[in-house]
Parts: structure tokens; sequence; C-alpha cells
């Protein structure tokens, strides 16, 4: 349940950073931004980590990572800049459904329950209307394959003896090298040239949006499964919709309103799905017996049988101690 709720947060925390990157995209650029984003987050989790010393499979694990989630951050940022909203929204849900085929071993039900969600995304960001596809449309794309790869990855790469705080800063040093490098000359007069304003926007793409949504993301999947995740995460277009509401004066249509319902039925019947499937899973595993019980157990047959197999020598060999 804590992992839900953090997941949640995390939906909320993204589906806030729509106003913050687009206004800090329009002043700096997108590799500017995604540079500072990612230095800034760096400079917060390297002094948390400097003690500790991850082992070459787990520093490959968070370098593979690293390259995975700052591809869907410049694809993604690239791609809305190129494309509708509508459009976005609709390609970056079908996140939900590829987590789930790529992860596998679930039942049908929790495909057609992501499958609710998604459709639930595309009624909420249907409102102006799909536009023609375009050369966005195929970055947006691109983007859900990868993080839906990159759920995947991060459920299946952080091995238990793995740190959670060691794999998230290792992600994010790798992408602020791959950004500052790309920015190049223009990162630090853009820089000097941001005020307050566009400075907390920076604070929040990186702390709250970086550090706090990387290390929840990573630990949480860890403890549950990758499409579970994924279905928690691709509420963030709800929250990005409600906030926009609240803040922005924008106003809800009854298509958004039954959009949103559809996301959350998704959301909460696949929660479900999930958890009955992840129960049987376990209670199937602690039933097996482990190798070690099936070698003694076959050990004291042989025995048994032996002895059955030999009621002579047995025989014998008591009236040989009665004598």
């Amino acid at each position: 349940m804590t992992g839900d709720l953090l997941l949640l947060a995390v939906a909320v925390i993204w589906g806030s950073s729509y106003l913050a990157a687009k206004t800090l995209t329009v002043a700096g650029g997108v590799l500017v931004v995604l540079a500072l984003r990612y230095l800034v987050s760096a400079a917060a989790l390297l002094p948390l980590a400097v003690t500790r010393r991850p082992g070459r499979r787990e520093l490959g694990a968070g370098v593979l990572l690293g390259c995975t989630q700052a591809s869907v951050l410049v694809l993604e940022t690239y791609g809305v800049s190129q494309t509708s909203a509508t459009n976005a929204g609709v390609l970056i849900s079908l996140t939900i459904l590829l987590t789930a085929l790529m992860q596998g071993g679930l039942p049908g039900r929790f495909l057609l329950a992501a499958a609710t969600a998604t459709a639930g995304v595309a009624l909420l960001v249907v409102g102006p209307g799909l536009r023609a596809p375009s050369a966005g449309d195929a970055l947006i794309l691109a983007a859900a394959v990868i993080r839906a790869a990159h759920v995947t990855l991060s459920g299946r790469l952080a091995r238990p003896g793995y740190d959670t705080l060691t794999l998230t800063t290792v992600q994010t040093v790798v992408g602020a090298v791959v950004f500052g490098v790309a920015a190049g000359p223009a990162l630090l007069p853009t820089a000097a040239g941001f005020g307050t304003a566009q400075w907390l926007g920076v604070l929040h793409l990186a702390l709250g949006c970086s550090v706090f949504a990387f290390l929840v993301q990573l630990w949480a999947i860890r403890r549950t499964s990758a499409a579970r995740a994924s279905l928690l995460l691709g509420t963030e277009p709800v929250w990005a919709v409600l906030i926009g509401v609240g803040i922005g004066g924008e106003h809800l249509t009854g298509t958004a309103v039954a959009g949103i319902g559809l996301v959350l039925a998704g959301v909460y019947w696949g929660q479900r799905v999930e958890r009955s499937s992840r129960a049987r899973t376990t209670a199937a595993m602690s039933a097996a017996p482990s190798p070690e019980d099936s070698a003694s157990a076959y050990s004291r047959a042989q025995t048994s049988s032996n002895g059955d197999a030999n009621p002579a020598r047995r025989a014998a060999s008591t009236t040989s101690r009665l004598l």
C-alpha cells in the first residue's frame, strides 16, 4: 500500500511538471533545461551516495537505466514540441499496455484493465481533437516503448543486493553527462540569464520530478511489479488535468470526467488483478518443496525401499543382535 501511494505521488508530481517544463523550454531550450535538471539532481544525490561503492554489475545496471531514462525524457520533450498535447497524451499512455506485455505472465484481465485505463487517457486528452500523425507522434511513440522497457528493466535489473540510492545516483550522473555535453556552450550563459522563477522551475523538475520520482519509482518497482507500477504512474494525465483546472483556470468537459473515471476504474481493477496474481504465485512458490527437502525425501525413500526389499537381511540382523 505504501508503494502504491508513493507511486501515485510521483504521478501527481509528474502531472504538475508540464507547466514548468513548457515555460522553461521556451526560455532556455530543451537540451539546456534537461542538462540543468540532471546537473542539479546529481548535485543533490552525490553527497548522499559518496560513501557507497557500487560493484561492476550494479554500476552497469545503473548506466543502462540512466541511458533509457535519458532517452525517454529527450524523446518526450522534443516530441511534445512537434505534436499536439492530445496526440502526445494518447501515445504516451500506451506505456501502460506495453509494460504489461513486456513483463508477461499476467492474466488477461490485467490487460483489459490496462486497456481501460488507456482508453480513459484517450478520452481525457481528446478535447481539442486528434491531429494528423507527425514526426512528433513517432518520437512520443518511441518514448512510450522505451519508457515501458525502462520500467521493465528496472524490475529485472534492480537485484535485492543493489542499493536504490546508488542506482538512482548513477542514472542521474549518466543523464547529467549526456545532456551537459549535448547542451554545449549554451548551457552556462542560458543558466546565468535565468531569473528566480526559472530557477524555482528547475528545482521543481530536479528535486521533485527527478530525485524524488526516480528514487520512489525504483524502490517501489523492486517491491511490486513493473506492470503495476506502470499502471499507477499512468494516472499522470489525470493529475495534469486536475492541476490545470485548479491552477490554470481550465474547465473540465463531460468527456474528460468520463476519461478520469475510466482511468481510476482501470487502475483499481488492475491493482486487484495484479495483487491476486502475485499472491497466487507466492503461495505456489511457498508450497513447492525446496531442492534440499526433495533430496532429503528422496534419500529417506531410498533407505526405506532398500530396507523393505531385503526382509531376510533385516531378520538376520535382528536374530544376530538377539544372540
